[in-house]
């Protein structure tokens, strides 16, 4: 099988290894970028839906099931700390939501608010679509990348620094290939990816619900589509 060619051998039960983290980060990273390649001939929902799950989701339910042998609650799928998870995700999550806000205010010396011709219909669906992308994302970077790094480590801080630092760099295709930013451009796009990256895995450390991260990330990802 594919993954087992690129992951290595099945560890026994509970054993971890940095090794498979920075492998599924290459495999992503690899994949993520022959796809950004390529002009965008897909519909958004295509991407979200169908392409996104293969490449991100699926190599990482695999480790976890397969190699790991652990549970997806492992990832933060679970009911424990919900309501912390809710207004740790809420609360951060409007702090970017307004940081978002701000950076509109100063980009163009006051409020702009672009001409938004979405249907009732289309909104919700851009709003189901911001929580499949954050469900993905989170899943892999706070879920699995943070969490692993954090157990095998045994230092937050370090492994918080190094999920953001790779969920910065799994930004950087977008920037390259779709929205060809310049090199300043670039450097405080992937900065502030960063910044919210340390930002998730802090809320996801306090509450291990991946809620926590999701949320946050719908309220960090919305002000970009309205506010640009």
């Amino acid at each position: 099988m594919i993954f087992q060619k690129f992951f290595g051998k099945v560890l026994h039960h509970g054993q971890l290894s940095i090794k498979h983290v920075f492998s599924l980060f290459c495999f992503i990273f690899a994949f993520w970028s022959l796809y950004r390649y390529f002009p965008e001939i897909f519909p958004q929902w295509v991407e979200e839906l169908i392409f996104k799950p293969l490449i991100w989701l699926l190599p990482t339910f695999w480790l976890v099931r397969q190699v790991e042998k652990e549970k997806l609650a492992s990832l933060g799928l679970t009911k424990k700390n919900l309501f912390p998870a809710i207004y740790w995700g809420v609360g951060l999550g409007v702090i970017f939501a307004a940081e978002g806000l701000m950076t509109n205010i100063l980009k163009y010396q006051g409020l702009h608010l672009p001409e938004l011709n979405y249907s009732p219909l289309s909104l919700i669906g851009l709003i189901l679509l911001s929580f499949v992308t954050a469900f993905s994302e989170e899943i892999v970077f706070r879920g699995y990348i943070f969490t692993r790094l954090w157990r095998i480590w045994q230092n937050e801080w370090l492994a918080n620094l190094v999920s953001a630092f790779l969920f910065a760099l799994i930004h950087l295709p977008i920037g390259l290939f779709v929205l060809s930013y310049a090199p300043m451009i670039m450097i405080a796009y992937l900065f502030f990816v960063f910044v919210y990256g340390f930002g998730a895995a802090f809320v996801f450390g306090r509450s291990e619900n991946i809620l926590s991260a999701i949320l946050m990330h719908v309220f960090w990802s919305w002000p970009i589509i309205l506010f640009r």
